[in-house]
Order: C-alpha cells, then sequence, then structure tokens
C-alpha cells in the first residue's frame, strides 16, 4: 500500500485477528476504551495507519500494540503475517492511580465524574 495509505479501525482489527468477527471489532472501536495514537476513539472508521498506535484492555491487562503493515485480507491463521508488533503490555495494577489516598480499593475508577458517588 502507499504512503499514505490508511484502513479503516475495525477492518484492522478484524483482518490482524483481534476480533473475531467485523461486527465484533466495530463493537470494540464503539467502546470507547480504545485509544489510538493517544486520542479515544469512539467511531469504527477511524483512519488507521502504518506507525499508528493502539492501545486497549485485554483480558486483563493493557495491550499497546504497533501497527507493522496494513493487511490487505483476513487471511488463514497460520498463514497470517505479523500486522503489529507489542509495544507494551501491563496489567492494570501496576499504574499509579490519580488520586493515591481513594478508599474505593478496586473499584476505583480515575475517569469517573468528579464527586460521583459509585454504589
Amino acid at each position: 500500500m502507499a504512503d499514505g495509505a490508511s484502513i479503516r479501525l475495525d477492518r484492522f482489527l478484524w483482518f490482524a485477528r483481534l476480533a473475531k468477527t467485523r461486527s465484533a471489532a466495530q463493537a470494540i472501536a464503539e467502546k470507547g476504551t480504545l485509544r489510538l495514537d493517544g486520542r479515544r476513539i469512539e467511531r469504527s472508521a477511524a483512519p488507521v495507519r502504518i506507525g499508528s498506535i493502539i492501545v486497549f484492555p485485554l483480558f486483563g491487562k493493557v495491550l499497546a500494540l504497533r501497527v507493522e503493515a496494513l493487511p490487505k485480507r483476513r487471511g488463514p491463521r497460520p498463514r497470517q503475517p505479523s500486522f503489529t508488533r507489542v509495544w507494551k503490555s501491563r496489567r492494570p495494577e501496576t499504574l499509579t492511580p490519580q488520586n493515591p489516598g481513594h478508599s474505593r480499593g478496586a473499584r476505583y475508577r480515575p475517569f469517573a465524574a468528579q464527586g460521583a458517588d459509585l454504589p
């Protein structure tokens, strides 16, 4: 693909086998927990380019991937080339909370609205 080429985020997630179906890839993209180059993404049509950084939660970890190449199609698993490289992977527990004096334990949500009570 050309240097300025891009692909939709949902298609990339599906082609790179990070999502099982295209509709699952759209749900991941529209959920709002995925970040593309540091920006929170809420639409599945966001363009992904070579060199983009995709960060999202996966199985209790925060996974950061760097896009190495853009796939042309979704190929079979064994012959699938690597389109991404794991850039960083860490458990959320190792992240430093914004308010270290919180008393909510595991239910602490650093991005919750200020002053909102949690049940």
